[in-house]
């Protein structure tokens, strides 16, 4: 029998409790794209959705942002991966932007730098905890991003290689501050950010912010990486970021 051959781009959809906002989520998926719902414990049928509507569903039993992505890259089979909030706050159809200068080969990780459409959509708390975190990333790198955002795209093989341990709120952080220890090109691309569907289970609070910062500040602390070499072979040069 014949293997099927893989997506162009696997998604990962770190999910729990995303019913509202699968449907619409799904249906953005850009076409040929393989969409991976990481079900983290949902109780609102959240899995039986995803799977109605064609997505690949993966079960992360260990409760965390970062386990829930990190199961979807394990789980992925494509040489390029996205990584996207399916709370209905990004829209899925502004991914090729996103992924497009990896696939070019002129970015090793492009982020989605948030935009909100709306007051509301970022809360002032959760704003200041990410100006906060991007002037420590720039102390602790030299980079100067504006933003952590959870629209983002690089090659898995090369993610894999990062060796990422953190499976809590720290999981985004730690893939850029790991990549830039590694000499990765880190680019930043606009993307609207509007009012998810529901309430966040991170930002939607003071509480869940500080927790946030708290593992975020943890994996800052960390002591930097050995400098990495690139795939090609060449010594890692200084990280690249476009404004």
């Amino acid at each position: 029998m014949t293997k099927p051959s893989p997506a162009v781009i696997d998604v990962v959809l770190p999910c729990l409790d995303e019913a509202a906002a699968l449907p619409w989520v799904l249906d953005r998926i850009p076409p040929g794209w393989r969409a991976i719902v990481v079900d983290n414990g949902s109780t609102d049928g959240s899995a039986r959705i995803a799977a109605e509507r064609g997505a690949h569903v993966v079960t992360a039993p260990v409760r965390g942002f970062g386990a829930a992505c990190h199961a979807g890259l394990l789980a992925a089979t494509a040489d390029v991966v996205c990584f996207c909030d399916c709370d209905g706050s990004l829209d899925p159809r502004l991914l090729p932007d996103v992924a497009g200068p990896v696939l070019d080969g002129a970015a090793d990780l492009v982020l989605g730098r948030r935009r909100p459409t709306t007051f509301r959509a970022w809360p002032p708390h959760a704003r200041l905890a990410n100006v906060r975190l991007a002037r420590l990333l720039r102390r602790r790198t030299g980079l100067r991003l504006h933003d952590l955002g959870p629209m983002r795209a690089a090659r898995r093989e090369a993610l894999l290689d990062l060796g990422l341990t953190d499976r809590r709120s720290g999981y985004p952080l730690q893939m850029v501050v790991r990549a830039a220890d590694a000499g990765w090109r880190i680019r930043e691309t606009p993307v609207p950010y509007a009012p998810r569907t529901g309430r966040s289970k991170v930002t939607g609070t003071w509480r869940g912010t500080w927790h946030a910062v708290r593992d975020m500040s943890a994996v800052l602390h960390e002591p930097p990486a050995a400098t990495g070499t690139r795939r090609d072979g060449t010594a890692a040069a200084r990280t690249e970021v476009s404004r």
